[in-house]
C-alpha cells in the first residue's frame, strides 16, 4: 500500500515536473550550450569557441555593461520615487477618500496598457519639434527648458525611466495596498490612544508590518525593471549613442545580426546578475525579518 502511495504521489507530480523540464530546465542547458557557440542561428554549421564570448563579453564590451549600468540607473529610479509614489498613494486610498474605486482604476490602467503603444505615445510627447511637453514649456515661459528630449543624451535615459516609472507605479499600488488593508485597524485605534500621531502610526504600525511586501515590490521592481524592452525599442532602439541602450535591447541587437553565440552569453550573464540580486534581496529581508 505504501509503494502504491508513493507512486500515485508521483504521478500526480510528474505533469508539472516535464512542463518545467520542457519550458525551463531545456532552454536554459540549450542556451548555455549555444553561447559557447559561434553560430548565425541559420547556417548548420556551428564553430565551438568555448569561453571566449564570455570573455570577449566581461573584458572588452564596453557597450553591454553600460547597458547594465543604464538598466541600473532607471532601476534606482524605480525602486525609490516610482515605489515612494505607489506607497503615498497607496496610504491615501487606505485612509478612505471619496472615489476610491475611480482611483483604483485609473492607477491601475497603464501597467496594463501595451508598452508599446504607450512608447509610441510618450515618444510624441517628447518630440523636439512638435511634442507637447516642449509646447507647454513654451506656453509658461520656460522656453529655455525645451530641447529634443530622445535625441539629447543627457536627457534621453531619464525621460525613458520617467515614462516606465509612470506605466509601472500601478501595479506595485495594487500590491501595497492589498498589504496594506491586511492590517486590523484596531491596531491604529490602539495607537490612537495612546498618543500617537498619523506619522507615528504609520512607522510603528504600518512599516514593521509592511516590511515583507516592501521586499516583494522591490524584487518585482528590480527583476522587471531589469528586463525593460518596449520601452526602449518602441522610443529609442537604445540611442541615442547607446544612451538608452539596455541588456535586452543590447542582446536583441546581436541576435537580429545573426550572431546568436554572443547574444546568448550575454544572455547568461545577464540571468546571472538577476539571480544573484534576488538572491541577495531576499537574504536582506530575512535577515530583516529577524530584527
Amino acid at each position: 500500500m505504501k509503494k502504491d502511495y508513493h507512486i500515485s504521489n508521483a504521478l500526480f507530480v510528474l505533469p508539472a515536473v516535464l512542463m518545467f523540464a520542457i519550458f525551463t530546465i531545456y532552454p536554459f542547458v540549450k542556451t548555455f550550450q549555444l553561447s559557447v557557440y559561434e553560430w548565425d542561428g541559420i547556417s548548420p554549421n556551428m564553430k565551438f569557441v568555448g569561453f571566449k564570448n564570455y570573455i570577449d563579453i566581461i573584458l572588452a564590451d564596453k557597450i553591454f555593461w553600460k547597458s547594465m549600468t543604464n538598466a541600473g540607473v532607471i532601476t534606482l529610479l524605480a525602486l525609490t520615487f516610482q515605489n515612494l509614489l505607489a506607497l503615498i498613494l497607496a496610504v491615501i486610498i487606505d485612509r478612505g477618500i471619496k472615489f476610491e474605486k475611480f482611483f483604483r482604476t485609473v492607477y491601475f490602467i497603464p501597467p496594463i496598457l501595451s508598452g508599446v503603444v504607450v512608447g509610441l505615445v510618450w515618444k510624441w510627447i517628447y518630440d523636439g519639434n512638435y511634442g507637447i511637453l516642449n509646447t507647454i514649456l513654451s506656453y509658461i515661459g520656460l522656453e529655455k527648458c525645451a530641447t529634443s528630449w530622445l535625441s539629447n543624451p543627457k536627457t534621453a535615459l531619464l525621460s525613458v525611466a520617467i515614462v516606465h516609472m509612470w506605466k509601472g507605479f500601478g501595479w506595485g499600488f495594487i500590491i501595497l495596498l492589498s498589504g496594506l488593508q491586511t492590517i486590523p485597524r484596531e491596531l491604529y485605534e490602539a495607537s490612537s490612544i495612546d498618543g500617537a500621531d498619523s506619522f507615528k502610526q504609520f512607522y510603528y504600525v504600518t512599516v514593521p508590518l509592511m516590511i515583507p511586501i516592501f521586499f516583494i515590490v522591490s524584487i518585482l521592481t528590480i527583476l522587471g525593471t531589469m528586463q525593460i524592452f518596449d520601452l526602449i525599442y518602441s522610443m529609442t532602439r537604445g540611442g541615442p549613442a547607446g544612451a538608452t541602450e539596455v541588456p535586452i535591447s543590447y542582446i536583441y541587437r546581436y541576435m537580429s545580426n545573426n550572431e546568436l553565440g554572443y547574444a546568448t552569453a550575454m544572455a547568461v550573464i545577464f540571468g546571472i546578475v538577476l539571480f544573484l540580486l534576488s538572491i541577495l534581496q531576499i537574504k536582506i529581508s530575512r535577515k530583516l525579518k529577524k530584527v
